[in-house]
């Protein structure tokens, strides 16, 4: 076992090309803050590291459809990623971004330092060209035929309609989605790094020296792709976004944001490092260093294979020493999906939950997707909240200090003769430091919070068991020492919470009057000394009512609705009529004079209506989708020979003509400028 002296902390960059979620927070922000905080406690030299990574073909997509600079997307969404982070309370030590100049320099000279030191090959390929648009294509800018399932607009990687990994020379009539023509095979010369090279180091690295500590998914992963046999990986690709590649021959080409993403945690320390006038390299290149990476699953091959074969190559620097991967998390039974917008938002969270930061965090760390995919559910989440935070946390800690307002004026009694049972109680309180503690080094968080929680039972069992309300009049003697015990719990749990509900441990922290301690202090039973004041007691939590557990799940149903509505299929086309019968109707665009709602009924509309021909009135049915004073002066479509209806007392002569979208609901069809009335539709 090596000396360890610091601690590197590294958490994988989100994307930015959109806000980051609870399945981003549950699979890594939430534990690697966990991690790095219980460091701090315990007095060790830790650096943080999270950045936004502003590179790749997702983001020049996205810039496109928008009509904006990629600049522009990126700015956006690091700013609300930032902020989320800093609302959740993920104690970041720096929040960069790879779109910063220090980044660039970082990566472009760890790519010269490879390239000068022969760590690098060249090859030449052919890869798709757009003639028009004078560039060559990234996977997701060709689209076409699905070769497995005859989807028409499958990308050059993947088919989303099928799942099927795909290369873009597979697909069926490829397109350009820069100009929409077929593009053609060019050659490009790239810059690979040889993984094939690396392969006796990472069987001994990874297969013998990790088998024991790393997580099966992550040994597994490693193990499946070492086996399968590693082959070359392109560095460089032709794109204009992106870090430029120091060559001269390499103009129009940028390195693979898979290279330069990882690369962000160095450029990141020397941020920091410039700023706290300390040298960087501590942190990367010292053995006594210890270097973590917090990711999800779909983060593995890049941690465990790529970026310590990056880091092998330049010769400089340490490997990770543990690779915490995470599975997924799933939402309300269905994968979370940004595209088809299937998340709970993590922006949105704090916005409509103030204040209720710790609960999401101890909901997300209580599923923690550690070993097997789990499942946020807001049912869940309610009961996470009312039955184990409210109930038991909070419940204890109100009981405890609002008798000793109620019993002392707010100062904590003194502690008399202690009996067996009281001795047991501090003897169990004096081993969750270390029983929390051996989970979160092991990396089993979900446990670690458990046994918190396990620290707040006992305290409420121990209160329930001496019953102090009952025993104040009879032996009011033994009642001080009973809340003084309950307040050194108290005071036992504001120190071990603060990893996992750093809120919270702030609030009774405050209510305690209690200093900063240390990790170990935790279990002591003399934190808070008698006499001292105590703040007046505040609830630590609330009761999340079913109207806003409601209001959630109907949010997500609307989703769903959404979602069914933009993927469904067009009503086939009925038989085809002659020219003659299309000529039998009179459609004419028609002024909508008067509306009104016809009594004892929920869809029905009377409108009087301008035909040109005439003034006459109709029924429609679309009271659900407009008020009658949206529609007047309206110019709509209207089949005016429809045979007279008498309809709730009216003779409805003619139909307004509507659009039905997928979900029912109706749109009127009105010309796009003003128009004669009774101009006839042709």
């Amino acid at each position: 076992m090596k000396d360890i002296k610091r601690y590197t902390i590294t958490s994988a960059l989100p994307y930015a090309n959109g806000p980051v979620h609870i399945g981003h927070l549950a699979g890594v922000y939430v534990p690697a803050d966990i991690y790095a905080r219980y460091l701090r406690n315990n007095g060790k030299e830790v650096l943080f590291i999270g950045g936004s990574d502003e590179h790749g073909v997702p983001i020049t997509i996205k810039a496109r459809k928008e009509g904006v600079t990629p600049q522009d997307i990126v700015d956006r969404y690091h700013n609300i990623i930032k902020n989320s982070f800093e609302e959740l309370g993920i104690s970041f030590d720096i929040y960069s971004r790879t779109s910063n100049p220090t980044h660039h320099e970082t990566a472009a000279d760890f790519f010269k330092h490879l390239y000068d030191n022969g760590k690098l090959i060249e090859k030449v390929s052919q890869q798709y060209y757009d003639e028009e648009a004078h560039e060559f294509l990234a996977d997701r800018y060709i689209t076409g035929q699905c070769p497995h399932c005859n989807n028409e607009h499958a990308y050059g990687d993947q088919c989303e309609a099928c799942g099927s990994a795909l290369n873009a020379t597979e697909l069926i009539n490829p397109k350009s989605a820069l100009s929409g023509n077929t593009p053609v095979m060019k050659e490009t010369k790239h810059w690979y790094l040889p993984l094939n090279e690396y392969d006796a180091w990472l069987r001994e690295w990874i297969l013998q020296g990790h088998k024991a500590d790393w997580r099966p998914t992550v040994y597994g992963q490693c193990k499946s792709w070492i086996e399968q046999g590693l082959q070359p990986r392109a560095v460089t690709r032709d794109l204009s976004w992106g870090v430029k590649v120091p060559l001269k021959e390499a103009e129009g080409k940028v390195l693979y944001v898979w290279f330069d993403a990882p690369i962000g945690y160095i450029s990141a320390t020397k941020e920091w490092a410039k700023a706290h006038n300390t040298d960087w390299k501590l942190w990367w290149q010292d053995e006594s260093s210890k270097l973590v990476h917090f990711i999800g699953k779909d983060n593995i091959v890049f941690h465990c294979i790529i970026f310590p074969c990056m880091l092998k190559a330049h010769g400089d620097y340490i490997v990770p020493d543990n690779v915490p991967a995470n599975e997924f998390l799933n939402l309300e039974g269905d994968k979370i999906s940004t595209s088809r917008n299937w998340a709970v938002w993590a922006h949105e969270y704090v916005e409509e939950f103030p204040g209720k930061q710790d609960v999401l965090r101890y909901t997300l760390t209580s599923i923690a997707p550690e070993t097997k995919d789990a499942d946020f559910t807001w049912a869940d989440f309610q009961a996470k909240n009312n039955n184990e935070l409210l109930a038991i946390f909070g419940n204890f800690v109100n009981r405890t200090v609002v008798l000793s307002h109620k019993y002392y004026g707010g100062i904590i009694p003194e502690c008399g003769e202690l009996t067996d049972y009281e001795n047991e109680i501090i003897e169990k309180m004096s081993q969750f430091p270390s029983i929390i503690a051996d989970s979160i080094e092991h990396y089993k968080f979900r446990e670690a919070q458990a046994e918190l929680m396990n620290l707040a039972r006992l305290g409420n069992k121990y209160l329930t068991d001496t019953e102090p309300w009952k025993k104040q009049k009879e032996n009011p003697e033994y009642v001080k020492t009973i809340l003084h015990i309950s307040l050194q719990i108290c005071a036992s749990l504001s120190i071990l919470c603060e990893p996992f509900l750093p809120f919270t441990a702030k609030k009774l922290q405050k209510m305690l009057n209690l200093e900063n301690k240390n990790w170990q202090e935790g279990g002591r039973h003399d934190l808070l000394t008698a006499g001292n004041p105590l703040n007046p007691a505040e609830y630590l939590f609330e009761k999340i009512e079913d109207e806003t557990i409601a209001k959630q799940v109907q949010k997500l149903q609307d989703t769903k609705k959404q979602n069914e509505v933009a993927n469904a299929n067009a009503v086939p086309s009925k038989e085809d009529i002659s020219f003659d019968d299309f000529q039998k109707m009179d459609i004419r665009v028609v002024t909508v004079l008067a509306a009104e709602k016809v009594a004892k009924t929920k869809k029905l509309l009377k409108l009087k209506v301008n035909t040109g021909v005439d003034t006459r009135e109709i029924i429609s049915g679309i009271a659900e989708y407009y008020q009658p004073e949206e529609l007047v002066g309206k110019q709509v479509l209207m089949l005016i020979n429809l045979t007279p209806k008498n309809i709730k007392g009216v003779d409805s002569h003619g139909m307004v003509l509507m659009a039905e979208n997928a979900d029912g609901t109706l749109s009127i069809m009105q010309p796009h400028k003003h128009v004669k009335e009774g101009s006839t539709v042709k």
